[in-house]
């Protein structure tokens, strides 16, 4: 499935590609670069790769009288395990120069425990996908029931995006900005309504969800503990949607370095443990952008300078079933680490394949993440620095 995916997307963006050059060639050059343009483009990639994966009924026959493909993990509704699933709405508060933003989530708690002092994971999904579709592909319901921890999926609205994409590329308050705050707010409100522990709070995203989990670990790093980038662009040089495609391709042009430090101006970054995950194969964002994301990880944890790695760390490369673990230590702790896993396109690695964006190929990333999170804490609470709880801008 994901390999179909994978060709159908590449192949549409070619052949898009190639009737924008044309538009070009014929002096429309002007109108091929307004807005409704980068839209278009990833609408039709969007659509063609949905129809690709789309799951059927088990059991059921497919238009074309192929059988249906079937989970390789068990069943589906396995993602739900024992706990309790509450979905909701939060409003999340206007602010100076932000509106009222209304963001709808599911918030998944193991059955039998209390959640006062519980660890929270926050999901954000990528295009194509909806909070349970993502509950479902990545079964992280099924650690939390294991380990103890919820699990919260805030959801884009299609009104706010047609396929549901965060607007990660677009820091502006009427989008991605407003994006990120409206998952701050909510964070915060659910930690002080449930009593979770608000040291062990994890971030992780797949996709256009990694890219609004990194810019919330750049500008909110204050309310998370650790945060994982699951396919996901590189940071800092996108401001649109077809600068946003142009990175996903091949990666940002500048110095990595140079934009993460660019965006924290005069600030001190206090530092985010991270994960990344990448498939080798991943034909829509390019291996090339978590190799920059893993050096803009190790710039925001203090662990290089403008010419690379400092000295006292400690790296250990690891060759493993299926994928290469490169691990950046500082005084035995892991604080970068980076998964490369073979064979795997543009889908959550060890996943549900019957579910979109989502492949049993490669080890288990929930587990994976999970591993990298649990001994990660946020010592020092310190929500002075977000700059998403300021309404200066």
């Amino acid at each position: 499935m994901t390999k179909n995916l994978t060709k159908l997307w590449a192949g549409g963006m070619r052949r898009l590609l190639a009737i924008q050059n044309r538009a070009i060639r014929d002096d429309l050059k002007g109108a091929v670069l307004e807005a409704p343009q980068p839209q278009a483009l990833w609408r039709a990639a969007q659509a063609a790769a949905e129809q690709a994966a789309k799951p059927s009924t088990p059991g059921a026959r497919s238009s074309s009288g192929t059988p249906a493909r079937e989970s390789r993990v068990g069943p589906r509704a396995a993602a739900w395990a024992a706990g309790e699933w509450r979905r909701a709405e939060h409003i999340a508060p206007a602010g100076a120069n932000r509106a009222e933003r209304t963001l709808a989530y599911g918030l998944y708690l193991p059955r039998g425990r209390p959640t006062a002092g519980m660890p929270l994971v926050v999901m954000l999904h990528g295009c194509q996908q909806s909070m349970n579709s993502f509950a479902e592909g990545t079964r992280m319901n099924l650690l939390a029931d294991r380990h103890g921890f919820a699990v919260v999926y805030p959801e884009q609205s299609e009104r706010a995006h047609p396929h549901r994409c965060w607007h990660w590329y677009d820091a502006r308050e009427a989008a991605g900005g407003g994006e990120a705050a409206a998952v701050v707010s909510l964070v915060d409100t659910l930690v002080e309504e449930q009593g979770f522990d608000r040291s062990r709070v994890y971030l992780a995203g797949l996709s256009a969800g990694a890219g609004l989990a990194m810019l919330l670990a750049v500008r909110a790093p204050g309310r998370f503990a650790a945060v994982a980038l699951h396919s996901g662009p590189a940071f800092g040089e996108a401001r649109s949607a077809v600068s946003a495609l142009d990175v996903m391709r091949r990666g940002v042009h500048h110095d990595p370095v140079a934009l993460v430090d660019s965006q924290l101006g005069a600030h001190e970054h206090p530092g985010m443990p991270a994960i990344v995950v990448q498939g080798d194969a991943d034909a829509v964002v390019a291996p090339m952008n978590a190799e920059q994301l893993a050096v803009q990880m190790l710039r925001l944890n203090g662990l290089a300078d403008a010419r690379g790695v400092r000295q006292g760390v400690v790296s250990h490369e690891a060759f493993k079933d299926g994928y290469r673990e490169q691990d950046y230590e500082l005084g035995g702790a892991s604080v970068v680490r980076l998964c490369r896993v073979a064979d795997l396109d543009h889908a959550w690695s060890g996943g549900d394949d019957a579910v979109p964006f989502h492949s049993s190929t490669g080890p288990d990333a929930s587990a994976l993440i999970w591993d990298f999170f649990e001994s990660q804490r946020r010592e020092v609470i310190d929500e002075t620095y977000d700059e998403l709880t300021q309404d200066a801008g």
